[in-house]
């Protein structure tokens, strides 16, 4: 599984790069706070697989994220979509705290 850090995420965002971000926390995480342009498809739905397939194309370059470094959803959710034959799936594994204590922007 592929990653990505903070500042090679800020910089796609910014340059407006498509791709989809997909936080994978449940909704009232998402809710509280999220990364600008983020859609959530938690990782623990019945229909995350379903949803996911809806959202994105399977060549499509995808971000997930969860909270942090501690969090494993989104590594989960990076080896389900993969498993689905999802090709270009990258995993901000440091999360929205990180993008967060860095005064960067969220929803």
């Amino acid at each position: 599984m592929k990653t990505i850090d903070r500042d090679g995420l800020k910089q796609k965002i910014y340059n407006h790069e498509p791709m989809k971000l997909i936080e994978v926390l449940p909704q009232e995480s998402f809710e509280d706070f999220h990364l600008p342009g983020a859609i959530n498809i938690p990782v623990g739905s019945e229909k995350f697989e379903e949803r996911v397939q809806a959202a994105a194309e399977k060549d499509e370059q995808v971000i997930v994220y969860c909270m942090n470094e501690e969090c494993d959803a989104s590594p989960k959710a990076a080896k389900r979509m993969e498993a689905l034959g999802f090709t270009n799936v990258l995993d901000y594994a440091a999360g929205k705290e990180d993008w967060r204590s860095a005064d960067l922007p969220v929803e």
